[in-house]
């Protein structure tokens, strides 16, 4: 018998974040531009022209809030 597993919904979010400013960086440099400068550009203005619609990752990153993903980012820089 298995046992019941308990997800924090921080944590899920935090993943979910992780992976898809992977994915989104991935779909960047797919297209040719520096994936740090676009994404920093993105978080620093909230302009999301500074990412490509190219395989919805606008769309993508557009789903979560900036605030959200700089925590997410520092919080992985600092490993707590």
């Amino acid at each position: 018998m298995e046992e019941t597993k308990v997800y924090n919904g921080d944590e899920f979010e935090s993943a979910l974040i992780e992976k898809t400013i992977a994915e989104v960086a991935l779909i960047l440099e797919e297209r040719g531009y520096n994936p740090i400068n676009q994404i920093v550009g993105y978080l620093m203005s909230g302009d999301p022209g500074y990412i490509s619609s190219h395989k919805e990752a606008r769309k993508k990153i557009l789903q979560f809030d900036q605030a959200k993903i700089l925590e997410i980012m520092v919080r992985k820089f600092l490993n707590k």
